[in-house]
């Protein structure tokens, strides 16, 4: 499969998501954290590319193997504290929004709450929507797995 586009992103675009990724960081969320969030809804939408350089970044910043490779199954392993696990429902069911699926429950949104600010909740809720949106895109234009931006 190959690339449908090549030509270097737009400026004014970069800029914003530059100014994105600033609210998301200012928000005091750890950043190996943000990099779970990323890599779990980069594999919910099937985006090699995401999935590819949020492993590679985790990677650099220290994560473990072990626990890059049980994000797709997080809910039955033992490697991640009752924080992580609460944003990855979070990410579970703010990403899986087709089809019927019920979306953020009360339920999830409370377990998050019990371990974030609200501060910290939107820079994951921002998180998780920049995710997904580089994943459509990536999946649209058939970005391919092996960059690192």
């Amino acid at each position: 499969m190959e690339a449908r586009m090549t030509s270097a992103p737009n400026p004014d675009v970069t800029t914003a998501i530059q100014h994105l990724y600033k609210a998301i960081y200012a928000g005091g969320v750890d950043g190996s954290l943000l990099g779970l969030i990323h890599l779990r809804a980069s594999q919910i939408n099937a985006c090699s590319p995401c999935v590819f350089a949020s492993t590679e970044a985790a990677k650099k910043a220290g994560e473990t193997d072990q626990r890059l490779h049980h994000v797709a199954a997080w809910r039955d392993t033992p490697f991640y504290t009752d924080e992580e696990r609460a944003a990855l429902a979070l990410t579970e069911a703010a990403t899986r929004l087709q089809d019927g699926a019920p979306g953020v429950t009360d339920e999830i949104w409370d377990a998050a709450a019990d371990h974030f600010t609200e501060e910290q909740l939107g820079a994951i809720t921002l998180e998780i929507a920049l995710t997904n949106f580089f994943n459509r895109i990536n999946r649209t234009v058939r970005e391919q797995a092996g960059k690192t931006w």
